[in-house]
């Protein structure tokens, strides 16, 4: 099992969007790393959901339940998505000012690359957020 961190704006598409529908086609990437990131995902794996831009904060955990095929969005055809599913609101949600301050952290990609609305983490990261927002 791989982790991922899923980027959204909460007046886009809230974590409460997200459970309301259950299952659903995460849509809209137009960056050629992120499409990768889509890509690469399996059946299973664990995504947290970050609400950007207004709250900049991991909110919750979504399960991806279809891999990767092609954007209905997407009048280009070069771009994918997955489909996803809620599974677990976190306790407390963990910021982006807390994740700069855990030096555990220091070299998530989130800090790294934090235009990126779809990449990796490490499963270090991933123990290290679920963690915090458990204190």
């Amino acid at each position: 099992m791989k982790y991922w961190l899923l980027k959204s704006e909460p007046d886009a598409w809230s974590w409460d969007n997200q459970v309301k529908e259950g299952a659903s086609m995460w849509d809209g990437v137009r960056n050629y790393q992120a499409r990768n990131n889509l890509k690469k995902m399996k059946k299973n794996d664990l995504c947290f959901f970050y609400h950007s831009v207004t709250e900049k904060s991991v909110v919750g955990i979504v399960k991806v339940v279809k891999e990767y095929y092609p954007d209905p969005t997407d009048n280009t055809e070069r771009f994918v998505v997955v489909d996803v599913k809620a599974t677990k609101k976190l306790k407390k949600p963990v910021t982006l000012y807390q994740i700069k301050e855990n030096i555990k952290l220091k070299d998530v990609a989130l800090l790294k690359q934090s235009r990126l609305s779809v990449m990796p983490i490490k499963k270090m990261e991933w123990n290290e957020i679920i963690k915090m927002s458990s204190s």
